[in-house]
């Protein structure tokens, strides 16, 4: 008895069947949808049609200016004073400016021999050459391994200090600006600036020099990457259709037309008085380098991009660290973007197509409508419409548009045309997390200052790969089997 009484009734009047609560979703919806949901969702459209055809223009804008700048215009070499610096038998090496080298580091267990090294073979005289390697390590067995490279570099007669710092205050920005501190440093006329993985031919300090040295109003000379394991895994391929499309279009076009891009943070040589007159390092977003580069041109200071100077260096290779990676690039350009376009708006220095340039096209479009048109009209808004028959999208908005700029960002990377259908659906699912990651920018939400080091493998799979043809001829056919079917 106690148990029956602990039961509870529902009134026969609510007891509805499955069938009853259908028909009460559907007359709900019905009821709903004409006053709230179409009126809501062809808004929506319109929006995503507008934000579609300003990305659409941009990179017909980009795709003709890059057509112009291959047939007609003038090689960087040509554009401006560049001679290459020679030895002088009576004058020694004082013909060739002091430079520093600043590699930072954080954890870097996998490549940081790479870096060192690549860095240590470097062209350029001894005595007018300083590496810095900037530990942050948190690991002190990391933390011996590197500082035990340094110094067989340095009995080998390269001038290598290895520095580190009691915190990470400032993360990269902070060690790189510290690095600038030291009193070895102070007679340096520029900085070249290397990641842990990234890998500089010999000749790149003279091929990059001589344009600081013979043009003063230029800053910085940045190189293009190459990536060494872009066949590594379908998550690296897509990566490099990204990135080349960034370096072959958006980089070039940037330099051609108003000596103006985004610092890419490594791979580059800066004039240090360059900085200094920009306000130096400052970490108060998680693109420092991009912050310097928008300080810099506003003071008036030009940039060079060489497509043919190539540094080797790693793409992410699982998504954790991909993901974490998007995160940074794209909350931090959005909260610059926050913090600076009234600073660019005012600015007397620049001329107004280049204020344009940097607000509308740099950050506007590429860095915040890009992302955003990505996820809310191809994931949200196009499906939804499907649901809701009475809002039409024109043909020309849902397939004509998507599929000429899909097509214009292909041509960085010729060889994986075959890949377009994923790496469409690639961006797709990327751009959830890259909206997210632009709206905590703009509203400087809490993540909006985080930082987490992209985890770098080097030649770990390569090595895994090397381990199983060392064993016995049935042991050999298992562990290949299982490297390339972890690897895929």
């Amino acid at each position: 008895m106690a148990q029956d009484s602990q039961r509870i009734v529902i009134p026969e009047a609510l007891q509805l069947s499955r069938d009853d609560i259908g028909v009460q979703f559907a007359l709900m919806w019905e009821f709903v949808k004409a006053p709230l949901i179409v009126p809501l969702l062809q808004l929506g459209v319109v929006i995503c049609l507008i934000m579609s055809l300003m990305l659409f223009c941009e990179r017909v804008y980009m795709g003709i200016v890059i057509v112009l700048v291959k047939l007609f215009w003038k090689k960087p070499e040509e554009r401006y004073n560049w001679q290459a610096l020679q030895e002088d038998m009576e004058s020694g090496n004082s013909d060739f400016p002091a430079v520093l080298i600043q590699i930072p580091m954080f954890n870097e267990r996998e490549v940081y021999k790479l870096s060192i090294g690549a860095a240590s073979n470097l062209s350029w005289p001894a005595d007018r050459l300083v590496i810095q390697v900037l530990d942050d390590s948190t690991d002190p067995e990391i933390k011996q391994m590197v500082e035990l490279e340094c110094q067989r570099w340095a009995s080998k007669g390269i001038n290598i200090r290895y520095q580190i710092r009691e915190n990470r205050v400032g993360y990269k920005a902070g060690a790189l600006k510290e690095g600038l501190k030291r009193s070895y440093a102070k007679h340096c006329e520029y900085v070249a600036i290397f990641d842990a993985d990234f890998q500089p031919e010999p000749d790149y300090l003279r091929r990059a020099i001589p344009f600081l040295v013979n043009n003063p109003e230029i800053a910085l000379v940045q190189g293009r990457w190459r990536f060494v394991n872009a066949n590594e895994c379908l998550l690296t391929r897509m990566q490099e259709m990204s990135l080349d499309y960034h370096f072959t279009v958006e980089q070039e076009v940037g330099s051609a037309t108003h000596a103006f891009f985004g610092f890419n943070g490594t791979a580059g040589v800066w004039r240090i008085a360059a900085i200094n007159e920009a306000g130096g390092w400052k970490d108060r977003t998680t693109v420092e380098d991009m912050d310097l580069a928008v300080r810099a041109s506003l003071r008036g200071w030009k940039f060079v991009y060489l497509g043919d100077l190539q540094v080797k260096s790693e793409l992410p290779s699982t998504f954790k660290a991909f993901r974490f990676q998007q995160h940074r690039w794209s909350c931090g350009p959005a909260n610059l973007f926050r913090k600076m376009v009234m600073e660019i708006v005012r600015n007397k220095k620049v001329r107004f197509w280049k204020k344009v340039y940097v607000i509308y096209s740099f950050f506007f479009v590429r860095k915040i409508i890009a992302h955003m048109v990505t996820f809310i009209f191809y994931c949200v808004v196009l499906p939804l419409t499907i649901l809701v028959p009475e809002v039409q999208v024109p043909i020309w908005g849902a397939v004509y548009i998507p599929s000429v700029i899909t097509i214009l960002n292909s041509v960085g990377t010729p060889r994986s045309i075959h890949l377009l259908f994923y790496w469409i659906l690639f961006e797709n699912v990327m751009s959830l997390h890259r909206t997210k990651a632009t709206l905590i920018g703009l509203l400087e939400a809490g993540r909006v200052n985080e930082w987490v080091v992209t985890e770098k493998l080097g030649n770990t799979l390569q090595k895994v790969a090397d381990a199983a043809k060392n064993k016995t001829s049935a042991a050999k056919a298992v562990k290949r089997h299982r490297f390339r079917f972890a690897e895929r």
